[in-house]
């Protein structure tokens, strides 16, 4: 026998381990629960799971299609975006550091925090995230301040379609729509950020305009032009479109459950009960803001001023909540430092500021504004 057989039988192989069968995870025990109900509803009521698909498909086809595709809103993002583009271009970013720094040194809080609320009121919500995000990052924003920028931008209107059709209701019911105005958008951008800062977010510094690095790009400005152009209909179409499906989806599903009926009838009850009129209050919410503001320029002078004023400081903000759970938290996770749910749970707090608002301007000024 020769030596390499000798010593390859007296090779003593390791006993293994038997391996321990895996055990359920709750995930697959959820799983399970799905197929075989899938398989029950196939066999005994197929035409559950057909109806269920198309209400989805009915509540998302209108808003991604007649909305974004075909309508106004999506051209309006891209359009957004170019502006804001070309502002940055012409400086406009770095003249509104050097207008806040004194202001913002007071609270100790980055001046950058109010950027994204000017883009939104001069442009789009989306464009706003995707411009001032970055902005944030490199001003070294904490993450605190980057919350406040989200709070702070839902608190002002996201079409100036919507602030015209706005001033338009205000205007039929005898309101002085500029105290309306400065109470409802420009005071906000400056009282959010300083009771955030003292409160819930509390992680900020001041920042001297030294400290700040320039935010006027060098790129030429015909490439700026078309660049910004594609970024927008990237923006649109690759973040915007998804989230909004995503959201309306959802709501398919709660309709085809019989869900939300009486969501929709508990929001407009709500509504009502902080001074804002339900129809127009709905539409803001829901769909959209300048839709709302449009419905109300038609029926306005039937109204009482207090729901007209109401329904005006809602429409000017962050809504709709497709925007609010959709959009700002996708838009902001891919251009900022803060993740979809810190950046959903900032824009959530602003929107309820928002309403706080409402109220408040309804209910103890309008005996001044009337």
């Amino acid at each position: 026998m020769s030596e390499a057989k000798k010593v390859a039988e007296e090779v003593v192989v390791p006993h293994q381990p038997k391996k321990e069968k895996r055990k359920w995870t709750r995930i697959e025990g959820v799983g399970f629960v799905l197929v075989i109900t899938s398989l029950f509803v196939l066999l005994f009521s197929p035409e559950t799971l057909s109806g269920l698909f198309n209400s989805v498909v009915d509540q998302v086809y209108p808003v991604v299609v007649d909305t974004f595709l075909t309508g106004t809103v999506g051209v309006s993002i891209i359009v957004s975006v170019i502006i804001g583009r070309s502002l940055e271009r012409l400086g406009f970013t770095d003249a509104l550091s050097r207008i806040f720094v004194p202001l913002t040194n007071l609270y100790k809080i980055n001046p950058a925090v109010i950027i994204p609320s000017i883009y939104n009121i001069l442009g789009d919500i989306n464009a706003a995230g995707k411009i001032a995000g970055p902005i944030l990052m490199r001003s070294n924003a904490t993450k605190d301040e980057q919350k406040i920028a989200v709070a702070t931008m839902v608190q002002s209107q996201q079409s100036f379609a919507t602030f015209m059709l706005g001033m338009v209701a205000l205007t039929a019911v005898g309101v002085n729509a500029f105290i309306v105005v400065f109470l409802a958008v420009f005071i906000p951008v400056v009282i959010v950020p300083f009771l955030l800062s003292k409160t819930i977010y509390r992680n900020t510094k001041s920042v001297k305009l030294e400290e700040l690095p320039s935010f006027t790009p060098k790129t030429g400005f015909l490439p700026t032009l078309f660049n910004s152009a594609r970024e927008g209909a990237e923006l649109v179409f690759l973040l915007i479109i998804p989230a909004v499906a995503v959201v309306f989806a959802c709501i398919g599903i709660l309709d085809y459950m019989g869900i939300w009926s009486p969501i929709e009838k508990g929001l407009s009850s709500a509504l009502l009960a902080l001074n804002i009129d339900p129809e127009t209050g709905v539409l803001s919410i829901l769909a959209s803001p300048t839709l709302g503001m449009a419905t109300l320029a038609e029926t306005a002078a039937t109204l009482d001023p207090r729901l007209v004023i109401g329904s005006f400081v809602l429409a000017a903000s962050g809504l709709p909540l497709s925007s609010v759970f959709g959009q700002i938290p996708v838009i902001w996770a891919d251009n900022s430092d803060l993740t979809e749910k810190e950046a959903m749970g900032a824009a959530v707090l602003g929107i309820v500021m928002r309403i706080i608002t409402a109220f408040l301007i309804v209910y103890f000024l309008t005996p001044i504004l009337v």
